[in-house]
């Protein structure tokens, strides 16, 4: 479990997020067959059409379980030498409902545009008190009120921020641009063309993810 998930229940339960995020693509849902994915014609087949289907949910199983990032249904065909793009979502598939069946508590989900292998979300109360005893870096309430601002208001100038904050951003946005949680993603068109702020794949990663329209809404945030 990422160290940081814990507190993306938390992600500021002062901002209002009924206003969906502007202008931000936002990657595949968590559909273990994505339609895109499921049509696309390989062009030229390697050696990974040779494997069998046991072969090939071995080594998918490992390259997921092993990778520190998520990894694509694309870049899993490139690393198991490109089967036919259908039998890897197969196999993804199969990975998915073998988990789900086994009683272990993991699953198979995709963040941030990748699949990876997780805790079942039912125990992060559990892992929770883990992280809580170990001493980790962690975000400052101002870091995260930061955050979910530029999460929810994306994209977003400082000045922007700091009217809602009520206070100076620029400290708290350069320090979440360092953790690789915020990026400058363009111009805003109005005098003196500030620099626009958003979230990255990293935030989407660490708080567990699968897009923006993931994150909690104001009803989910107030429940008991």
């Amino acid at each position: 479990m990422n160290e940081e998930s814990s507190e993306g229940g938390v992600l500021l339960k002062e901002l209002n997020p009924a206003e969906e995020p502007a202008n931000q693509p936002e990657p595949e849902g968590d559909a273990l067959v994505p339609a895109e994915e499921a049509a696309q014609t390989p062009s030229k087949l390697g050696p990974g059409e040779e494997l069998s289907d046991e072969q090939l949910d071995r080594r998918l199983t490992a390259l997921i379980y092993a990778s520190p990032e998520p990894l694509s249904s694309r870049r899993l065909a490139d690393l198991l030498e490109r089967p036919d793009p259908k039998r890897v979502t197969t196999s993804l598939k199969r990975l998915g409902e073998r988990l789900e069946s086994s009683g272990l508590p993991l699953e198979l989900k995709k963040i941030a545009g990748g699949w990876r292998i997780l805790t079942a979300a039912d125990l992060d109360p559990v892992l929770g008190e883990l992280v809580n005893s170990r001493r980790t870096e962690r975000m400052s309430p101002a870091s995260l009120e930061t955050l979910s601002i530029v999460a929810y208001r994306q994209p977003v100038t400082k000045g922007e921020v700091e009217a809602i904050r009520g206070v100076g951003a620029g400290p708290m946005l350069r320090s979440l641009v360092d953790r690789g949680l915020v990026k400058v993603v363009g111009r805003a068109k109005q005098p003196g063309s500030p620099l626009q702020y958003g979230t990255t794949r990293e935030f989407l990663e660490r708080f567990g993810l699968g897009a923006l329209k993931d994150l909690p809404r104001d009803d989910e945030l107030t429940r008991d």
